[in-house]
């Protein structure tokens, strides 16, 4: 028994090593695994906060799956990320809380049929009825000529393996074992009554299971409605309509379960849910089977026509069917939101926004699969008789909605940018001229570059409306593509109805869709090199572990939520050594702090009385409180202050982009907006800490902006304050003082 404090220091979106995060050179681990781990230096050195201190790390950096998968993940499932992060953004407002997760999950289930269109509009219409049809695209390809001049019937029943495949990949991939560690659980009544403390409280695996069965069996049934309607089009036979109308009921039953959230959310007790899911899979599964035999065996002629039958009509009614969903959605949000001035920005639109988005983006990378593939077929057909020529007009409108919509944003951004720029630029100004008074000579270039920092990490908020703008612009390019139903191109619609020359609407396709290609071949260079730079690790980490924070509980295939581990994992080990008699002072960084807010939440009374909390960099009020109002805010905050007696001190910089004060800004000169306890927690630490080179230096301290403290002299002595109260016998209250003080 020991009454040593433990310093457990929690790292942020950086994912730095043990080593690192310690500054020591070598470091044991002394709990967990290689995920996600508790690491100690592994000699005895005067490295700590101060006397009888012992320090502790715990790196999570490896939860959210490692670099291959994550790179993975960033190009083909980051639509259903956003999807999945979608439904965690509703507003706080109870009242629209079913319908909003209804409404979420319904475009996510969009996302999984387009999944499969994508895939069954290159394999079975590109390949195996456009491609193989043709003596031009067959001409030396042995891969494909084999399958050349077979019935219509063999070639789309063998190449329905390819997208059944996918779906396959898919599944299996979202099925992986993700507990390989011993969950803790705090007892019912000590855990926090907040939506915040569901994030590792509950159990998200029953879940899961569920959506992935219905997802599962909504593909499945989306590649028979393919093949069907393909097989129906020169009259459709009593066998066929039969199939087609079990094809339908399993797709309506998909549907009606995602619009029952409180069926849908039952507790893991409950199995028949669990078993009913499993029913409509293994139904979509066998009647895939059946369909695919019935196309291969049937002896009807088939269609002859330039493209796939009913293919382009499958593909515009998901469209539609997402721009209905998203323009219900924005009405709910819109009637749901906080009217209250300033306290939700966004104006409520956070969940459209990134619903919107991931379906731009998810329209736009199947048209551009599509499309990629289509030119790959089409290297030597004669000019007008290619593939690419016969495509679904749905297609070419979503690649030109997807093109204006990332144009019309840029052409806002300019003025946002260069209006907002003077009042930034004014604002950091006088930040320096506060931080600053006694200017030295030759620090003019220094200052400067300070106040550029400064006025770079403020436009972060200006941010928020250029995001509504998008969303609005993706929306409405999802909604142009119904124009396919008309069999219309863009170049002709512009042409003959806003008198534009057609070939600059083609060039702009074409821009956009090697525009798309660049993106995902963006995405694909980010996920590698993302986590080799430590700068670039630092802007697409926080990205990704934004959106893998939260557990999957709209799209079953999205990446796996880490906190589910990392926060009962915290949880059990601050219990642990608490119960070792050791108090422990809990220090996060960035990301790392929203871990231990939702860690404070778990902790039993008699534990978090023994804990106090060093936050710097934190996004909690910055981002957090504004996407995710339903979970962050001031009740929560206040509540996780409590439960430490206030024993938290939250530093921040005005040079950070991403984290900020979480009650009061606390500027020297400002009035403190909120009274006593919470005025205590913030406090501004000067960026840089001077603008001259110190005695003994050629350069002056750098710009640290949103880089941990861990190093800061002053983050030491804010480390010793809580230590020492933390030795002090049940601590009740916060120390009088001045919180305004920056330096």
């Amino acid at each position: 028994m020991s009454d040593d404090v433990v310093e457990l220091r929690v790292h942020g979106a950086a994912s730095a090593s043990a080593a690192q995060v310690l500054d020591v050179a070598e470091v044991e681990q002394v709990a967990g695994d290689r995920s996600g781990g508790f690491y100690r230096p592994r000699r005895q050195c005067p490295c700590g906060s101060g006397e009888r201190v012992t320090l502790e790390a715990y790196r999570w950096g490896d939860l959210p799956s490692g670099t291959v998968v994550r790179t993975l993940s960033l190009v083909f499932l980051l639509p259903f990320m956003l999807a999945n992060l979608a439904i965690w953004m509703r507003p706080a407002n109870r009242g629209s809380d079913a319908t909003v997760r209804s409404l979420c999950r319904l475009l996510a289930l969009t996302l999984t049929a387009l999944y499969v269109l994508a895939f069954a509009g290159v394999t079975l219409d590109l390949v195996a009825w456009k491609c193989m049809g043709s003596s031009h695209c067959l001409a030396g390809r042995i891969w494909l000529s084999w399958l050349g001049g077979q019935p219509v019937g063999l070639r789309l029943a063998v190449l329905a393996v390819v997208p059944a495949a996918a779906i396959g990949l898919l599944w299996r991939a979202s099925a992986r074992p993700g507990k390989v560690f011993d969950a803790f659980r705090a007892p019912a009544d000590e855990v926090s009554g907040h939506r915040l403390s569901e994030i590792g409280q509950w159990d998200a695996g029953p879940l899961v299971g569920r959506l992935r069965s219905i997802h599962v069996a909504a593909a499945f049934a989306t590649l028979d409605v393919v093949l069907l309607a393909a097989r129906a089009a020169t009259g459709a036979s009593a066998s066929t309509i039969a199939l087609a109308v079990i094809t339908g009921t399993v797709l309506a039953t998909c549907v009606i379960l995602l619009c029952l959230p409180p069926v849908i959310d039952r507790a893991a007790l409950d199995q028949r849910l669990d078993r009913i899911t499993r029913t409509v899979r293994t139904v979509a599964v066998v009647l895939t089977i059946v369909v695919t035999a019935h196309v291969l065996a049937s002896p009807a002629p088939w269609h002859e026509g330039s493209g796939l039958p009913g293919y382009g009509a499958i593909l515009t009614s998901l469209f539609v069917a997402q721009t209905t969903l998203l323009i219900a959605l924005g009405a709910v949000l819109l009637r749901a939101r906080d009217r209250r001035r300033g306290a939700v920005p966004l104006l409520g639109l956070g969940a459209l926004v990134i619903a919107a988005s991931a379906v731009s983006l998810a329209v736009a990378v199947s048209a551009e699969l599509v499309y990629r593939v289509a030119d790959l077929l089409d290297r030597d057909a004669p000019t007008g008789e290619g593939l690419a020529s016969g495509l679904p007009p749905a297609l070419t409108w979503a690649i030109f909605g997807f093109f204006r919509a990332v144009l019309f944003t840029l052409v806002v951004a300019v003025p946002v940018i260069l209006i907002s720029r003077r009042r930034r630029r004014r604002a950091a100004a006088a930040i320096v001229a506060c931080d600053y008074p006694d200017r030295p000579p030759g620090a003019a270039t220094r200052l400067r570059q300070v106040r550029n920092a400064i006025a770079r990490a403020r436009f972060t908020e200006r941010l928020i409306p250029l995001a509504v703008v998008y969303a609005c612009l993706a929306g409405i390019g999802t909604a142009t593509t119904t124009v396919g139903l008309l069999d219309l191109l863009p170049s002709e619609s512009v042409q003959r109805y806003a008198r534009l020359p057609g070939d600059l609407i083609t060039f702009s396709i074409a821009f956009g869709s090697w525009g798309i290609a660049a993106i995902i071949l963006g995405l694909a260079v980010g996920g590698i090199f993302a986590y080799r730079t430590v700068e670039f690790r630092r802007h697409v980490g926080v990205l990704w572990d934004l959106g893998t924070f939260w557990p999957r509980a709209a799209h079953p295939f999205a990446p796996p939520c880490y906190a589910e581990r990392a926060v009962p994992e915290l949880t059990r080990r601050i219990t642990y050594l608490v119960g070792r008699g050791n108090p422990v002072l809990l220090t996060a960084h960035s990301h790392g702090s929203v871990l231990a807010a939702a860690t404070m939440l778990q902790l039993p009374p008699q534990v978090s009385s023994r804990v106090a909390l060093l936050t710097h960099g934190s996004p909690l009020r910055r981002l957090y409180a504004r996407l995710f109002p339903a979970f962050v805010d001031d009740e929560v905050l206040h509540e996780i202050g409590a439960r430490v007696g206030w024993r938290w001190v939250n530093l921040w910089r005005d040079t950070d982009s991403m984290g900020g004060w979480i009650f009061s800004a606390h500027r020297t000169g400002g009035p403190v907006t909120v009274g006593r306890p919470a005025a205590t927690v913030d406090r501004r630490l000067r960026d840089p800490a001077d603008v001259v080179a110190p005695p003994g230096d050629s350069v002056p301290p750098p710009i640290q902006g949103h880089r941990p403290c861990g190093s800061d002299r002053r983050y030491a002595e804010t480390a010793r304050e809580l230590i020492e109260r933390l030795r002090q016998p049940m601590d009740s209250g916060p120390p009088p003082g001045d919180p305004s003080t920056g330096r």
